[in-house]
């Protein structure tokens, strides 16, 4: 837990890293017994009811399902798929690997077959946790899983195939359970990269990752508390799947006792989010870039005067200078972007109560986190406006231990004790970070390196663009010139391909940046290529216009 200081600087010369030898998330948790009465999630149904459980309940189901685990034999550090959406049952799944000593791997439950293999072969998966339609996704690749032995499902069972009923086990099971002692350093999960670049790789994060996180979540959130007055609420569209989901918001938030809102949905959808935070008075948010402009594109004007919103934060992809602005009218907070990775999360961040934000910056490192910029020969830049790579101490507890059995993969991530993120970006003289781009997506023309971020920006403030992305295609004359992708407000402009409005764009983003930075060629489309975390996939727009 940090200080409440009022001043940035002091409080990162303040800070000091607490991390005890044998530490579990569980233990941290759901085991705490000053929060065994507390609501620990408020699950907001499909047909509108809530249910609440507090912390002993989901203990207590977190100890049936570890002592289930235990009667299934499974070994230490077995792997558990958890193929779940925003759920209690997800939670629960977590917590009892947690407990007994296992590794859980979080799954998007919207992945295909193809996805699902590709994760649970490379990591050897011997039991899996799902809902009807995981389990049919498992059927047809389950001759292909030789370590996947039982599958426990939450809605049906077929004992025949050895699928279990996930109620029926924990009625039969003991709710008392002794956490297993595990040191700081064990490994507690596997998240699988989004796979912006190359494939996806599994993360392998100890229990000292959750402490690690917890500066990271409190600075974008202004510092955290589960007692009156503020009494803190959490709840984001980001599935649990996903690092920003679960260490972003789920667990930090049960380190300190604050309540969760858990929602299944299949699809975001903007007009019910805005719904559920007004409804059930959600306090804190992490909204991705993309689900604020979905948001904005529903609500881009009339101001929301019933929303209890203290915090917002915004991290995966810059936001723009209108976005922001739209957030302060229609949220009513400021929105403090931050930056992280799966393997390293929530190292960069603004906090809009104790320090000015500047438009297009990503902050300041958090407290505890030596965050530094390097050119290609892999020495630190100084001079502030010169863009490098931004590279991490691999000390802090919030690192991942290794990639799972890619040492390769590993060795190239992290050297000399730094970890390479592969993203760009520049320092100003106030020590603030500004996000350019992955190095791929960084554009060479006519002699000047321009990040994607700040076009995508200046175009996203058009009042006719719903959504873009821009990429550097080859040309003669300039060696590259940007292309934009963009999904215009009113969709017939995707068959007319207006060019009327093409210029319009052009004129306005001359206005906006620089004339080397306008987008040359503007295609209009109907959707972008995005991973299942929100992030788009310039690589795949890339590699169509080569």
């Amino acid at each position: 837990m940090l200080q409440k200081l009022n001043n940035f600087e002091e409080l990162c010369l303040s800070f000091k890293w607490n991390i005890p030898e044998f530490y579990n998330i569980a233990s941290d948790t759901v085991d705490q017994d000053n929060y065994k009465n507390r609501i620990a999630l408020i699950n907001f149904l499909q047909d509108g009811k809530i249910e609440e459980w507090s912390f002993i309940d989901i203990k207590r189901s977190a100890n049936k399902l570890a002592n289930i685990f235990d009667h299934f034999h499974l070994e230490a550090n077995a792997r558990v798929g958890i193929i779940l959406g925003q759920c209690p049952e997800t939670a629960i799944a977590h917590m009892a690997c947690f407990k007994s000593g296992k590794i859980s791997i979080p799954l998007f439950n919207l992945f295909g077959t193809d996805a699902l293999h590709y994760r649970l072969l490379n990591s050897r998966a011997s039991l899996v946790i799902c809902d009807n339609v995981g389990l049919n996704k498992i059927f047809e690749i389950k001759d292909r899983l030789p370590d996947l032995k039982k599958i426990i499902c939450i809605d049906s069972n077929d004992e025949k195939s050895n699928v279990f009923n996930f109620k029926k086990l924990l009625e039969q099971a003991s709710d008392s359970y002794i956490t297993k002692k595990t040191k700081s350093s064990d490994p507690a999960l596997i998240i699988y990269t989004s796979g912006t670049t190359g494939g996806p790789k599994g993360a392998l994060l100890p229990h000292r990752s959750l402490l690690g996180h917890i500066p990271g979540v409190e600075i974008p959130h202004e510092f955290l508390s589960s007692s009156e007055p503020v009494k803190d609420l959490f709840w984001t569209p980001a599935d649990w799947a996903w690092i920003g989901g679960l260490f972003d918001v789920l667990l930090p938030a049960w380190h300190f006792g604050i309540p969760v809102v858990s929602y299944r949905s299949q699809k975001f959808d903007p007009e019910v989010t805005f719904d559920l935070i007004s409804k059930l008075e959600i306090k804190n948010t992490f909204l991705p870039p993309t689900a604020l402009k979905m948001m904005k594109s529903f609500n881009p004007s009339k101001t929301l005067k019933d929303l209890k919103l203290r915090t917002v934060g915004s991290g995966g992809e810059a936001l723009g200078e209108d976005l922001l602005e739209w957030g302060k009218q229609i949220l009513g907070v400021g929105i403090n972007e931050f930056y992280g990775q799966t393997e390293c999360n929530l190292t960069v961040s603004n906090c809009g109560a104790i320090m000015p934000t500047k438009q297009g910056s990503i902050g300041k490192p958090v407290p505890g986190h030596e965050v530094r910029i390097v050119n290609e020969k892999g020495e630190f830049i100084k001079e502030p406006g010169l863009d490098g790579e931004i590279i991490v101490k691999s000390d802090t507890p919030v690192s991942f231990l290794k990639y799972w059995e890619n040492d390769e993969a590993t060795n190239e991530k992290v050297k000399n004790g730094w970890l390479h993120t592969g993203d760009f970006a520049y320092k100003d003289e106030e020590g603030y970070f500004y996000f350019k781009g992955r190095e791929d997506d960084i554009i060479n023309t006519s002699g000047y390196r321009v990040g994607p971020s700040e076009v995508e920006d200046a175009i996203l403030s058009h009042p006719e663009v719903s959504m873009v992305a821009v990429i550097g295609v080859p040309d003669k004359l300039r060696g590259q010139i940007i292309k934009a992708f963009i999904v215009p407000s009113d969709q017939s402009n995707v068959l007319t391909q207006n060019d009327k409005l093409k210029q319009s764009i052009q004129n306005h983003v001359k206005l906006k940046l620089a004339v080397h930075e306008y987008p040359r060629l503007i295609v209009f489309v109907s959707e972008l290529p995005l991973t299942t975390t929100g992030k788009i996939i310039r690589k795949d727009l890339r590699e169509n216009n080569q």
